[in-house]
């Protein structure tokens, strides 16, 4: 058990249960939902006033449609909206919905409570498997194929609407009562609520409260009282007065993506599901760059601080974690990881990392020498942070299966020399074509700044990463991933990658027998009982290039550049490629089509391309 300290765990909520399975908070003394019918009561008060069914209907296809709540609670008021989305929404149509909790349910409670409504069981198990852990921050959660996407965001309401970007089409405001859960109506609340609707926008409410009405109505929304449910004399719903010409939703023009590696193809992937068509350009097709390597470890470093760029990363690596198994198991291999502390510097750092940080044990714990050994299943001198959720993937098959999309247009015969700005887009020149585009996003990894218009004034470069193949015949191979000054993959289909070096200045993009010994010698550092047969010139393996950042922090947004038309940036990931780019490209697929965004601005932010423009003079 790691030892409370400064770290991201959450305190979950403290539930006592009545001798009918309800529900009850002890620290606010209220029941989660209707002692006489819970699921009837949130279809009464959120969908029916709401108008959420004759809503649905309307959308047109690709359309997304944004609910948000202000206590996501037992998630009974989600699961109620998915079922009628399932039931009278347009098949290609997205429904976000955005809720927050400051002490959320444990699984365990959570799995009791939803138990409550056996019709709802297959939509309950779903959200039970992806349900985030108790850590501090926006999760954003994909069910359903991605047709459904939460955006749960767990700490203090008022922090959620001010580092949150959405804008509500309804509002659920449940929660506690006002008098006994003050916290949650705060006028400032109320504020926040108002700056994330739209004219049209809906919500309701159990409470019948004067001053939440009066608030309301102060904000400009058209308040009245209706029959409450059951004994419950009334309720509040109200809508912001909608536009005498409501606009209709523009239709999404196609995407140009320079580049098929991993951070285009899961981008490419990301829009044609939400409708958008997208064109994927490259000069090789999927995987030329290390996207294409054999294996690849799913792994983070958190830091020693619970800072932004830690924040950025666990959310990451719990994000790809799900979005992996859920949308492309096969190439997917949950083995688990350990993080060894493999000399002094990392075994003190790992050390103040467990005395300043306590996550739930789901996400990461630490492991003894012994334990870390019985996991592997191969003697490991160093214990370290075992992740559970963590493991491998195939990414070269991956990113094949990704672009399989009737949206998705691939040109893989289309080496970019140059892009010219023209008017309302870009105009991308090859040998002997030319493309033009009114929407391009450059994910062409440490090719990048040789693409940008400008781009020798950014702090990008290309570092070299050999990686080795072992032969499993040749040696005993651990069975989970093991990560110090290098990983090596569980053994599969006879092989175990384990690598890469890290050659700032060495440009040679052929394999190197040098590189193979660099990382026979530091492997053999890591596992010193670890027996390899082969001598490193017969060993076989792949290079590939590396973008990184001056800050190592990637990149993705957009650049706006004095006259030049926009682009956008998805670049610089490093060696962490495969645990940042789903979550980052969910969160650009965001941006690009107007929906919520699955970061908070306070990340977002620290992601913007202007960070790595070079200080003038």
């Amino acid at each position: 058990m790691l030892t409370p300290g400064s770290g991201p765990a959450l305190e979950t909520a403290d539930i006592e249960w009545d001798e009918r399975g309800v529900p009850r908070s002890r620290r606010f003394g209220d029941v989660y939902f209707s002692q006489e019918n819970g699921l009837e009561e949130t279809r009464y008060v959120f969908l029916r006033h709401n108008r959420l069914a004759e809503r649905f209907r309307a959308l047109d296809p690709g359309q997304a449609f944004v609910i948000a709540e202000t206590g996501f609670g037992t998630g009974l008021n989600f699961l109620a909206a998915w079922q009628l989305w399932e039931q009278t929404a347009p098949q290609d149509a997205i429904l976000h919905f955005v809720s927050v909790e400051r002490y959320p349910l444990s699984r365990k409670d959570l799995a009791r409570a939803q138990a409550c409504w056996p019709e709802l069981g297959p939509l309950a198990d779903a959200l039970q498997a992806c349900y985030p852990p108790a850590i501090t921050g926006l999760h954003r959660v994909r069910l359903a194929g991605g047709r459904v996407r939460l955006s749960l965001y767990l700490g203090d309401i008022l922090d959620a609407w001010q580092d949150m970007t959405f804008t509500a089409d309804a509002w659920f405001l449940d929660g506690f009562a006002p008098a006994l859960n003050p916290e949650m109506w705060l006028d400032q609340a109320l504020g926040q609520l108002r700056r994330h609707s739209r004219p049209g926008t809906t919500l309701a409410t159990f409470t019948a409260v004067g001053r939440i009405r009066r608030a309301l109505a102060e904000h400009g929304f058209a308040m009245k009282k209706v029959p409450g449910f059951g004994p419950k004399r009334d309720m509040l719903a109200g809508e912001l007065p909608p536009e005498s010409t409501p606009a209709k939703p523009a239709n999404s023009p196609q995407v140009t993506i320079i580049g098929a590696g991993i951070a285009g193809c899961l981008l490419a992937r990301n829009l044609a599901e939400r409708g958008t068509k997208v064109r994927l350009v490259d000069q090789s097709g999927t995987g030329a760059g290390a996207s294409g390597n054999r294996q690849g470890a799913l792994y983070i470093k958190p830091g020693v601080e619970y800072n932004h760029q830690t924040r950025l990363a666990i959310s990451a690596l719990l994000f790809s974690q799900h979005y992996y198994s859920n949308t492309t198991p096969d190439q997917w291999h949950p083995t688990g990881l350990v993080l060894l502390a493999s000399d002094a510097s990392e075994a003190d750092r790992q050390r103040r990392f467990i005395l300043r940080n306590h996550y739930p044990e789901e996400v990461l714990r630490p492991v003894s020498a012994a334990e870390a050994s019985e996991l592997a299943a191969v003697p490991v001198p160093d214990g370290g942070l075992w992740f559970p959720g963590s493991g491998w993937l195939q990414p070269g098959g991956l990113c094949a299966e990704l672009i399989r999309h009737t949206r998705i247009t691939c040109r893989f015969d289309f080496p970019v020399r140059e892009l010219k700005p023209e008017a309302d887009g870009w105009k991308l020149v090859s040998d002997a074509d030319v493309m033009v585009t009114s929407n391009l996003v450059l994910c062409a990894g440490h090719l990048t700044p040789q693409l940008m218009p400008d781009g020798e004034f950014y702090r990008f470069r290309a570092i070299r990463g050999q990686v080795s193949y072992l032969k499993s015949a040749d040696a005993s191979l651990p069975q989970v991933v093991l990560c110090g000054h290098r990983y090596i993959n569980p053994p599969h289909g006879g092989l175990s990658v384990t690598g890469a070096t890290f050659d700032l200045k060495d440009t040679n993009p052929d394999l190197s027998n040098d590189s193979h010994r660099e990382n026979m010698s530091v492997l053999k550092d890591m596992l010193p009982d670890l027996e390899i047969k082969n001598e490193p010139q017969l060993l076989d393996g792949r290079v590939c290039f590396r973008c990184t950042t001056h800050d190592y922090q990637p990149v993705a947004g957009v650049v706006q550049q004095g006259e030049q038309p926009a682009l956008t940036l998805f670049t610089g990931l490093g060696s962490k490629g495969l645990s940042y780019a789903p979550l980052l490209a969910e969160f650009l697929a965001d941006r690009l089509s107007g929906q919520p965004e699955a970061l908070p601005l306070s990340l977002s932010a620290r992601l913007n391309s202007q960070r790595c423009r070079r200080p003038e003079g």
